[in-house]
């Protein structure tokens, strides 16, 4: 439960980083589109509030996954029963049918003469 909580706050939170990266810009972008807000509060105090907010966001999604990796249940997320028993029988049946293609052949002695033939 936990995990999947984490998982929606770090897409959340990864598409409101993408949007205040995008808007960083002042120049071009869509800060451009913005230009009264700028002018209200300044393009100073914009641009720190802009940037703390992305710091503040990239620090949430690397906690976030930090807790999710730990939150999960034996390296697997809860689907990963269904999915673990479908990957078993698959390698089951790679295995099975990689011996009837591929016949085992002898390695022949590979041991040194014990006599060189006459030239």
């Amino acid at each position: 439960m936990l995990y999947s909580i984490c998982i929606v706050l770090i897409l959340v939170a990864s598409i409101i980083l993408i949007l205040a990266i995008l808007v960083q810009n002042p120049k071009s972008g869509m800060a451009a589109n913005f230009g009264a807000a700028n002018q209200v509060m300044g393009v100073r105090e914009s641009a720190n509030i802009l940037e703390k907010t992305t710091w503040t966001l990239a620090t949430l999604v690397v906690v976030l996954s930090l807790v999710a990796t730990i939150s999960m249940k034996d390296g697997s997320t809860s689907v990963g029963g269904a999915l673990q028993q479908d990957a078993e029988a698959l390698m089951e049946h790679v295995n099975a049918t990689a011996t009837e293609a591929m016949p085992q052949s002898d390695i022949p002695n590979m041991e040194a003469p014990t006599e060189f033939p006459a030239n």
